[in-house]
């Protein structure tokens, strides 16, 4: 009997039907989960306590949209100043200095372990504790004074205490990055003769930003949310303007479902910029990136457009 004789099939084997795997959990689950998702949409269409028309009356009011304007005021400042603080920090925490070390992990610990609604209020009644903030010799006279609640008004509180509160984790975020690099290559440098300035501007940081990043885009997307905290300073944000509205008109869910909504965009188009620069950084890494969802889309239109071509050709 030859190789060919065991290897070819019988008439029992070529008579067998293959029957594909049946997985009946998994279909029960997918029915499962479609019947909850139809019920929750069929409510939200139906269900008059939404108020839909009270929701399409203001969520593109000048009011609400003042408020949200506000909102990205304050992230973009506490997000920028946050993490150049944290930034300087996090190398504080790395030099060899036990001084900077010390009052890093001092600062880091102190304002991770105070919540944010805490330092705010402090922040915003600082003028209890010093009503004159002043420059001059320290321990000695005082050559320049000016008022606290002249020079940090109500929006200035609320920057200065999103931003100590930001740059205590963006430290931690950025230390973790710099360590992620492997430490030989700034061995190399050092051994090429690159200063150590540069040696953390063009190899330490490009590299680090792909391990820095992810963790960067949620804290920052928790900062945008973490915004309506400042509340309690009466701030004119997105959170505090719903509320206002609603104490006036008793309209409480379909404003909160305003807010929602607009937090909702908010995240939405940070998590797309957080995707592009991911892969931007990323090159380095990774020589052919997967296609963009962009990318796919024209990829998939494009093929049917061959296909249809193909068709029309073969039918003329």
């Amino acid at each position: 009997m030859t190789i060919d004789t065991l290897t070819e099939p019988t008439a029992t084997t070529r008579d067998l039907t293959v029957v594909p795997a049946r997985h009946y959990a998994r279909w029960a689950a997918a029915v499962a989960v479609i019947v909850l998702l139809a019920q929750f949409t069929h409510g939200l269409a139906t269900n008059p306590v939404w108020e839909w028309h009270v929701f399409r009356a203001y969520i593109f009011s000048d009011t609400i949209v003042q408020a949200v304007w506000v909102t990205l005021q304050l992230t973009a400042y506490a997000t920028v100043l946050g993490f150049l603080l944290g930034t300087v920090i996090a190398f504080m925490r790395l030099s060899r200095s036990p001084v900077l070390q010390t009052v890093a992990w001092s600062y880091i610990w102190i304002f991770r372990s105070i919540p944010m609604i805490v330092q705010l209020v402090f922040w915003f009644n600082l003028s209890a504790l010093y009503e004159e903030l002043g420059v001059g010799i320290p321990f000695g006279p005082v050559f320049w004074s000016v008022d606290s609640n002249s020079l940090i008004g109500t929006i200035g509180a609320a920057v200065i205490g999103l931003t100590l509160h930001q740059a205590a984790y963006a430290a931690e975020i950025v230390r973790g990055g710099v360590i992620a690099v492997d430490h030989g290559q700034l061995e190399a440098a050092a051994a090429l003769g690159i200063p150590r300035l540069r040696q953390i501007r063009r190899i330490v940081l490009p590299q680090a930003m792909r391990a820095i990043l992810p963790t960067a885009g949620n804290e920052i997307i928790g900062l945008l949310k973490g915004t309506s905290v400042v509340y309690v300073m009466s701030i004119g944000e997105l959170f505090y303007q719903v509320q206002v509205i609603y104490g006036r008109n008793g309209r409480v869910i379909p404003l909160l479902l305003v807010a929602t909504a607009w937090y909702v965009v908010l995240t939405s188009l940070l998590s797309i910029a957080q995707y592009y620069v991911e892969r931007r950084y990323a090159r380095g890494a990774n020589r052919t990136p997967p296609p963009t969802p962009l990318q796919r889309v024209r990829r998939v239109v494009a093929t049917q457009r061959l296909l249809a071509t193909r068709q029309l050709t073969e039918k003329t």
